[in-house]
């Protein structure tokens, strides 16, 4: 006779295997990819400081509020860090209040975005389209038009004011 207490049990055991499966299966990389700008690692290390090379190319998270470019809200363009391909116009950032610098919308053509299953959950990681730099994830809190929050990594970024 089954008890409810075993079918419970079973179907969380089932659950479990197959949430572990599913967050087994390998995502897509950039590094699975051919960029316009590429260099070897060790070439990247020497170009990059430790903590852009460390999220950029592996990929890695900046604490929040320790970027400078939080607070950054002069007119002018945020572009990767690892090429200059220029990513995020500054009329699009906005505050989200999470401690990275935050985005509505990227310049056309300037990201690609690939499925991020680590920590157990599958999300959206973005990357610069040029160079495969990793900038940070993109959600679907934002604000309108778009709704979206591209969430970047101030390190992957740099600023260039427009003259006025």
């Amino acid at each position: 006779m089954v008890k409810r207490r075993n079918l419970l049990l079973a179907g969380v055991g089932g659950a479990t295997l197959f949430a572990a499966w599913r967050y087994s299966l390998p995502a897509a990389s950039a590094a699975d990819q051919i960029f316009k700008v590429a260099h070897t690692d060790a070439e990247w290390r020497k170009m990059l400081t430790p903590q852009q090379y460390a999220v950029l190319r592996r990929e890695g998270t900046e604490r929040p509020y320790s970027s400078p470019l939080n607070d950054e809200h002069r007119a002018g363009t945020f572009a990767c860090a690892g090429c200059q391909l220029q990513l995020f116009a500054s009329g699009t950032k906005f505050d989200s209040g999470t401690g990275w610098p935050s985005f509505w919308k990227p310049l056309e053509g300037a990201v690609g975005e690939i499925t991020d299953r680590t920590l157990g959950m599958s999300r959206t990681a973005v990357n610069c389209a040029q160079c495969g730099g990793h900038l940070g994830h993109v959600f679907d809190d934002g604000p309108k038009p778009t709704g979206l929050r591209y969430c970047m990594n101030g390190v992957a970024l740099t600023f260039a004011s427009r003259a006025t």
